[in-house]
């Protein structure tokens, strides 16, 4: 199933990991962890935030996923399932 997950780090969280150097390994280890066919980087809210699409078909990895997120970043994680335009088109199809 294709997944969207969307990520934002408290700016006082964020600004110590930039800092420290911890920011980059983590993000790092969640696209090398999802292989993500998309990953957007962006501020939302003023913090730093990122959204990564990828295909995950067991949902027992959604814990190694967000883990690191949330505990080097701590993170707030939103995920959804999402569709392309062709699976849109066919599920209505």
């Amino acid at each position: 199933m294709r997944l969207m997950l969307k990520f934002t780090i408290p700016v006082e969280k964020g600004n110590e990991a930039a800092a420290n150097g911890e920011i980059q390994p983590a993000i790092e280890q969640l696209l090398e962890q999802v292989q993500p066919e998309a990953a957007y980087f962006m501020v939302e809210d003023g913090k730093r935030a990122g959204i990564v699409v990828f295909d995950e078909s067991d949902p027992a990895q959604m814990t190694k996923i967000n883990e690191p997120l949330f505990a080097k970043l701590n993170a707030a994680i939103t995920t959804v399932p999402v569709l392309n335009i062709d699976e849109l088109r066919a599920g209505l199809g």
